[in-house]
């Protein structure tokens, strides 16, 4: 009998949409009914997003994970109480906030080494605020990275039957292309096929994206593919890694959706992010492969131009709730 795995849900900046959508997901049944959901943040502000919204939930306060109900209907919320709500408000860059918004996600963290969650389902964060509160990591990923001693974690987006993985991320395009290098792309193959192996994925057959248009047209227009990105495939294969490419960035992508691929290396940042958010951006989650615990993640931000005005779409809080319960059964660790 598979077991239904503990879901920690780190509520985000408190300024964010992350209340919001973590409530809106939480309220619907089969979101819910998914796993068992347990909430790190603040109480009172869970309230706050359940009345803004007008879900009709009861919030259930715990001071330890042993005491969550784990009934629809209710919200567990393992309150650390670290806002001040006479300061707060929401829609703006406040320090309390991201500090409160780092230890929700180092409360999740903890619970996960300790064998008492089984996922981690992240809400977005916000820049300015950790910034302001002076906390020495940018983003969700450095912070898992260290909070876990984790190298280079794996970013994977999966939207529809398509998975996506990054040879590079946030580096200017100049930058990226520099570190395509055969010895990358043949370490990359393998790292990719170990992570769709730790999500108990059997078929794992990987396109690899062309660069240049028309993926070089054999050095035409560019000598990457022919110098590096074909090499290192051929690396890869040799290594028993079932790769082809690289195939021209324009078809890739639909062609992956079309089942012909398991998933596809992009080669930059952007090259994957639009393929899959011109998929559909709200369904487009991302999963961070390479630490000892499985983490999902929605694909925006904290738009705090709209926050606590109730009209933020919870629709990737419930994929990404859906897409972790799915995955922790067959996940294998670091």
């Amino acid at each position: 009998m598979t077991k239904t795995p503990v879901i920690a849900i780190p509520m985000g900046d408190p300024a964010g949409i992350g209340p919001e959508i973590t409530v809106g997901a939480l309220a619907k049944a089969d979101v819910y009914n998914a796993g068992k959901p347990v909430v790190i943040g603040n109480t009172a502000i869970m309230e706050k997003a359940a009345r803004i919204i007008g879900a009709d939930v009861a919030i259930n306060e715990i001071s330890s994970i042993d005491e969550a109900q784990y009934q629809y209907g209710t919200i567990d919320v393992l309150s650390l109480n670290n806002v001040d709500l006479d300061s707060f408000t929401f829609g703006e860059v406040q320090a309390q906030c991201g500090q409160a918004a780092f230890e929700y996600i180092e409360k999740a963290v903890s619970l996960a080494n300790e064998g008492l969650a089984d996922v981690i389902a992240t809400t977005p964060i916000n820049k300015e605020s950790l910034k302001a509160a002076d906390v020495p990591h940018i983003g969700h990923t450095e912070m898992l990275a260290a909070m876990t001693d984790t190298e280079d974690p794996l970013t994977m987006f999966e939207v529809k039957n398509m998975r996506i993985f990054f040879l590079t991320r946030h580096l200017s395009l100049k930058d990226a292309i520099d570190q395509m290098t055969k010895e990358r792309v043949l370490d990359y193959l393998k790292r990719c096929d170990a992570a769709l192996q730790r999500l108990g994925v059997s078929s794992r057959k990987f396109a690899v994206a062309g660069l240049n248009p028309h993926s070089g047209e054999n050095g035409l227009f560019g000598m990457e593919e022919v110098d590096e990105i074909r090499p290192g495939i051929d690396l890869a294969v040799e290594a028993g890694i079932d790769a082809v490419g690289p195939v021209p960035a324009d078809s890739v992508f639909h062609q992956a959706l079309q089942g012909k691929y398991d998933a596809v290396l992009s080669l930059y940042h952007d090259q994957g992010h639009i393929a899959a958010k011109m998929t559909d951006f709200e369904k487009t989650i991302s999963i961070t492969n390479g630490l000892p615990f499985l983490r999902t993640s929605v694909d925006h931000g904290t738009a705090f131009d709209i926050a606590g005005k109730g009209i933020a779409s919870s629709v990737s809080m419930e994929e990404c709730i859906k897409l972790s319960a799915k995955y922790a059964p067959h996940f294998t660790g670091k």
